[in-house]
This record gives C-alpha cells, structure tokens and sequence, in this order.
C-alpha cells in the first residue's frame, strides 16, 4: 500500500485497483495530523465529518480525478459548516460557520478529494514566515527549530507529516513559493485570475493567487487540472525551451548554498537539452517596493474598523502597523504606485520575449529559524517573490536543499510551465 510519500499518481493508481485502501490511506493519513512541535498544523478538523466525505465520494457513480485523496484546504477558504479564521482569532470568534462551500473547496470535492482540515496560516495570510501570535508559530514536522515559511504554513506541514498528500495554499507575494521552498516541496502557484475566490477571504484582489503544494512535480499538473481544468501534456520534448537564469543586484545577496543548488537545477536542464542563459533583471529588485504600498493600501480596504486602535489589539502589532500605513496612503499616491506597476510589467514583459522561463531562488536565505527575529527577513525573501506577484505569472517551485527554486511562465501560459514542470520532475526523480 502507499505511503505518506508516495507520489500522489501512485496513490490515486493503487486506490483504483484497490477501493478498500481509501479508507485505510485515509484514518493514517488523519492520525498524522498536528504531528508537529507546535500541533498546530490545522486549525479547524473533524475526522468524523473527513470520513463521511469518504462515504460520499465513494458512492458516487463516477469518480472525480482525485477519488480519496487526502487533501487539506488553507483556512481562508469557506468550508460548509467550518468557521473561517484567516488565521486570526478575531475572526474566528466573529465569523459565523460557512453556510457554503468556497469554489476551491466545491472543486475538490467535485474532483472526490477529501479534506482532512482546515490548516494554519499567517495572520490574515499577510505574511512570509508562519509565525502567528493566536495560533503559534507553525514548525516543520521533524525539524522543530525550523518555521515553516508562510502564509501557507500550515498546507505546507500537512504534508511533511503526511496527513495530506496535496495541499491548497495561496500566494500573494510568496505565500505558496517560500513554504514549498524551505520545507523541500514542490509547488505550484497559479496565474492570477485563473480560478474564482468565490467563499475565500482576500488579501490584496491585485494580487492573490490560488495553488497548491506537494511532495512531486510529476503531481502537478494532475493537481492543476483537477482544480482549474488545465490540461497539461506531459510528454512534450524540451529541447527548444529558453530558460533565462536571473542575474544581477538581485541575486548578489543569496546564501552561496542556495546558489549551489540553483545550478544544480540549471544542470539538470542542460543535460535535457534546454537552453539556458543568464537574463540581466537588476530593476526588479525595484519590485518590493511597489508591491508592498499597493498591497498594504487594499489590506486595510478589507480589515477596515479593526486595526484603526491600537489599544483594541486585535491583529498582530506588525499586522495591524502596515494596514495603518496602508490606510493612509492617498489616492495620488497609490496611483502613483499603480503607475509604476503597469511600467514594471512592461519591462518584464520584455524578458519573455527572450526567454519561456525564468529561474531565480524563492528565497536568498537557507531557513527560517523559530524564536528568532524574522522582521529583517521578510523585506529580503519579498524581493526575490513580489517580481512575479507583480505580473501575476505562474509559478512552480523545484525542490532543492537547502532551499528550492522558482521557475516563472509569462501570466496565462500555466499549461506550458506545468509540462516543463513535470518533465523537470521526471529527471530529478532518475536521480533518486
């Protein structure tokens, strides 16, 4: 039978030869769950009502792509009957349980996914580590002295512990890529506007994102069609891809491991037969500083009434200042900001022309150690993310020690990165 680390194609393989494993897989998967130091992984679960879910998915005539899979859902998306937090116990106390599924969860449930939680996340999903001062800092299953990376902390532990084989995350300004990248997974974020945040709580509209996380790139793209219908060939010959290697001020401060390992992966992609040359994108390291007043101004849109005190100490100190900062930014200024975006997407528009892909790491430090003071860190990792946050492109993350990858796709051509994902995910699997 398949273990919490099989490939999730391997799982959903050996469930259709065997039905009786699914609830076996299942009761295994929800006894690993909150596994880490923190037990903090989920913060809403009920293995009786994941079990009924089981029930239905399997009396069903036809079974969805993803028939039994365990799959754990970032608690900013409304699950019927569940309460939504968004990570904040404000939020949790005032919110009502959902009398409706989000699209992301219909669409799992659709596809016969079943959910085994809800899980941990930063604060309003507005941050990069997964430190959280309502529901504790996430850590890594197996490696307590080490963050998890967020806002998607708790997605990305589920599946270190095994008590989901895929995971739902969102991405903002890194929210999917600096989880996936420091916890050794593979992971995927969408192009903005591709799936509705219909029952999920945003936090900037111009620029989150929806995606997922697992342990195998080869999983992608099944992961990918079943939640936004994309159909990706995984048999398509790259040798004519163009790979551009960012270069640059961006890259002079990256930890030289990381660095090591990114020509690990540029290797990998020689010895296929792509084309790989450095791209110089010094200005993007301009990025983070458009990204950040734009952000912070459509944050405070949405929280407005509950950080204006700071006596009242409902949202985390460092929270609740950027929406302050955020609210009072002027028209002029945040279209000053919108104007200087739209000229960033022009020029990185332009790199495409050049190169399919771009390859950069999701991160310039190795980890992110628990009780130290991550505050200088977040302007550092922002850099390296919010160049494709800016343009909405697809992102996917290629697993590396100490830290992994991210290999970004012009905005719309997410079935082209998922293929090349997939190919990248085959070569690295030989190696094992």
């Amino acid at each position: 039978m398949p273990s919490a680390r099989s490939s999730i194609a391997s799982l959903l393989h050996s469930l259709a030869i065997k039905e009786t494993y699914s609830e076996q897989i299942l009761l295994e998967a929800l006894a690993r769950a909150n596994g880490n130091a923190s037990r903090n992984t989920y913060l809403a679960r009920n293995e009786e009502w994941s079990l009924d879910q089981l029930l239905t998915s399997s009396s069903r005539a036809e079974r969805g792509p993803l028939h039994a899979l365990p799959v754990a859902l970032k608690d900013c998306f409304d699950l019927e009957g569940f309460v939504t937090s968004s990570g904040s116990r404000f939020y949790a106390e005032h919110n009502t349980p959902a009398i409706a599924d989000s699209w992301v969860a219909t669409q799992l449930k659709c596809a016969g996914a079943v959910i085994t939680g809800k899980t941990h996340l930063h604060q309003l999903a507005y941050g990069i580590t997964g430190e959280n001062r309502d529901y504790g800092d996430c850590v890594q299953p197996g490696a307590p002295t080490l963050l998890t990376g967020g806002s998607s902390s708790g997605s990305a532990a589920s599946i270190l512990e095994g008590s989901a084989f895929a995971a739902i995350g969102t991405d903002t300004g890194g929210s999917i890529r600096v989880p996936a990248a420091v916890c050794g997974l593979a992971g995927y974020r969408a192009s903005l506007g591709l799936g509705s945040w219909r029952g999920g709580a945003h936090l900037a509209q111009t620029f989150d994102t929806i995606g997922w996380l697992c342990r195998d790139l080869r999983d992608l793209p099944l992961l990918a069609n079943a939640l936004f219908e994309l159909d990706a060939p995984t048999g398509a010959p790259v040798t004519n891809l163009r790979v551009g290697i960012i270069t640059g001020e961006l890259v002079t401060e990256c930890d030289a491991a990381i660095l090591i390992a990114q020509n690990q992966w540029v290797e990998r992609m020689r010895s296929l037969g792509v084309h790989v040359a450095d791209c110089d994108a010094s200005f993007w390291t301009g990025a983070y500083d458009i990204y950040a007043p734009i952000q912070a101004h459509e944050a405070a849109l949405l929280h407005k009434g509950h950080y204006e005190d700071p006596q009242a100490d409902i949202f985390e100190t460092a929270i609740a200042d950027r929406l302050r900062w955020g609210a009072a930014l002027s028209a002029e200024e945040i279209a000053g900001f919108r104007n200087q975006h739209a000229q960033f997407n022009e020029r990185s528009a332009a790199l495409f022309t050049e190169f399919d892909f771009l390859l950069l790491p999701a991160l310039p430090v190795p980890h992110l150690v628990a009780g130290e003071d991550q505050a200088p860190n977040r302007p550092r990792i922002l850099r390296y993310t919010t160049p494709a946050s800016l343009g909405g492109y697809p992102a996917v993350v290629l697993p590396a020690a100490p830290a992994g990858m991210q290999l970004l796709a012009p905005r719309g051509a997410d079935v082209n990165l998922l293929a090349f994902a997939h190919r990248l995910g085959e070569a690295l699997s030989l190696e094992a």
